[in-house]
């Protein structure tokens, strides 16, 4: 059966090239289905059934949309596809359960914001290192080309298959250009760089606008996402996304630093009091769970924390009166881009088709029509193609689709092809050049940290203190509501923070030496 795979996989590589060339999809699969084939009929493969898990609701056409796939490629991939949705809430944790478990599956969606450190701790994916070229070897060859592979690979083995995109979530501010305008103080994209800057343009706003939240403060891990990313930014600061730890872009030795502890988190603080005695943020901010994206798009706030991506997005919001700018700020300043393992899909350790997944995964790189299918689904049924875009057919009520429902299903992420990827609505024509460009930017680099994960185990009860003493008294310093950042200090260096420096240090000095060692 192995070498039957090998000889389909060959089979697949020659024939697909084209595509990759611009063929017309059509012809590439005819072209891959006649050959494939011919192998088949001497040694054909087995029939099998693939199990895949995504996270996020099922959209009502899923199961239709995976069927069709299953029979336009039955005689290439001779794979049927077990599609299964598991709610965001619930996915990290089922899934850690099911590794635990020694559950059997296929593939599986993950990402370094979700459980993906967790899953590797638990040795719950395959190394890849010898099956990726031989099942896969276009995608290897991208891989290859892109380094990607590097952040995937743990102990030198490959554990997991990055997406092949590239971005930067450099910190941006976006506002209300429609209102600024009419209100006689808007300003032009980017012409707002510092803080300052900032403030006194929303002070203006605040002065028109006492219906709205001026500025829109939201919580993400362990501190605000917004003006505390900012400052990091003019300090030059990485956040480990760690329980509020960050280090210095500019210190080769990579020091851990608390983030209570830098100049930034006193900054920090100081525009969020500032900006709640103004009246500029929400003194509510820290118990009112309403997402500040949809408070934003029905026009309840006039400004918030953006990035180059959501601020360059066609967004369709619920108010219509809305038209956005936006600026980044600090633009001299290093910042870097988005880790691989921002969305990736693994392979189980205890697949019982690895082979028949990477030989997916392979004419997913190089085939136009099945990725179009993978997608966005069955062309005329649950999408359509106008001017090279994918949208819903005609007649399809995009608010109530019914059983077509299916463009922009969770967890597509990781399948995100750069040479592939129709325009949306939300992203239209030139959205992902101009992503993948942005990222190229001087100041925009990779992290050489990239691919860290850090073992909490010996550090567990510390790391649980710190994290009761950061929601208890570090999140409302930032939310403007409390000011006593000695004391803070003083709480987290009793809950064992130099344990957990000690710690975490000593796995950053290892990591970076493995990779010198290569």
């Amino acid at each position: 059966m192995l070498a039957c795979a090998m000889m389909i996989a060959s089979a697949l590589s020659a024939c697909n090239k084209t595509n990759n060339e611009g063929a017309a999809s059509s012809q590439s699969s005819s072209s891959s289905s006649g050959q494939s084939s011919e192998s088949a009929a001497a040694e054909p493969l087995k029939d099998v059934t693939l199990k895949f898990y995504f996270g996020g609701d099922k959209p009502a056409g899923a199961d239709a949309v995976w069927a069709a796939i299953s029979e336009k490629y039955k005689d290439i991939l001779h794979a049927k596809f077990e599609v299964k949705f598991i709610p965001w809430g619930d996915y990290s944790n089922k899934l850690l359960v099911m590794a635990a478990s020694g559950d059997k599956w296929d593939l599986n969606f993950d990402a370094e914001w979700l459980g993906y450190s967790q899953m590797i701790g638990k040795n719950a994916y395959l190394p890849l290192n010898e099956l990726l070229p031989k099942y896969a070897p276009e995608l290897n060859a991208k891989y290859e080309t892109s380094g990607a592979l590097e952040a995937a690979t743990v102990n030198g083995q490959v554990l997991s298959l990055p997406w092949t995109m590239k971005q930067n979530h450099r910190p941006f501010i976006q506002w209300r250009k429609d209102l600024a305008d009419a209100q006689g103080f808007g300003l032009p994209h980017n012409g707002i760089k510092t803080m300052e800057e900032l403030d006194a343009f929303l002070l203006k706003a605040k002065e028109t606008n006492s219906d709205k939240r001026v500025f829109n403060i939201g919580f993400t891990g362990g501190y605000p996402y917004n003006i505390g990313q900012f400052m990091m930014l003019k300090y030059g600061l990485a956040d480990l996304n760690f329980h509020g730890l960050v280090f210095d872009i500019n210190d080769p030795a990579f020091k851990i630093i608390p983030f209570e502890q830098t100049e930034a988190f006193k900054e920090a603080a100081a525009w969020a009091k500032k900006w709640v005695d103004d009246g500029i943020m929400s003194k509510d901010a820290m118990v009112d769970k309403t997402d500040v994206n949809t408070l934003f798009g029905n026009g309840q706030v006039f400004s918030q924390y953006s990035t180059h991506e959501h601020s360059s997005q066609t967004n369709n919001y619920p108010d219509k009166a809305i038209v956005t700018e936006a600026s980044m700020l600090y633009p001299d300043k290093p910042f870097y881009n988005r880790s691989p393992l921002a969305n990736v899909v693994g392979i189980n350790k205890n697949s019982p088709n690895p082979e028949r997944v990477l030989m997916f995964l392979n004419l997913l790189e190089t085939d136009r029509e099945l990725y179009d299918m993978v997608m966005y689904g069955v062309e005329g049924v649950n999408y359509q193609v106008k001017d090279e875009a994918a949208t819903l057919p005609d007649g399809v009520d995009k608010d109530n689709p019914g059983n077509k429902a299916y463009l922009g299903w969770a967890s597509q992420w990781a399948f995100w092809k750069p040479q592939f990827i129709r325009p949306t609505e939300v992203n239209p024509a030139g959205f992902w050049q101009a992503e993948s460009d942005f990222a190229n930017q001087p100041n925009n680099i990779n992290n050489p940290l990239g691919g860290l994960f850090f073992d909490p185990e010996p550090i567990k009860n510390e790391l649980a203190q710190r994290d009761t003493v950061q929601d208890e008294f570090g999140k409302p310093i930032l939310a403007g509501l409390k000011t006593d950042i000695d004391g803070y200090i003083a709480k987290q260096q009793a809950a064992g923070l130099d344990n957990i420096i000690t710690e975490l240090q000593k796995q950053v000095d290892a990591f970076l030496a493995s990779k010198s060692d290569k």
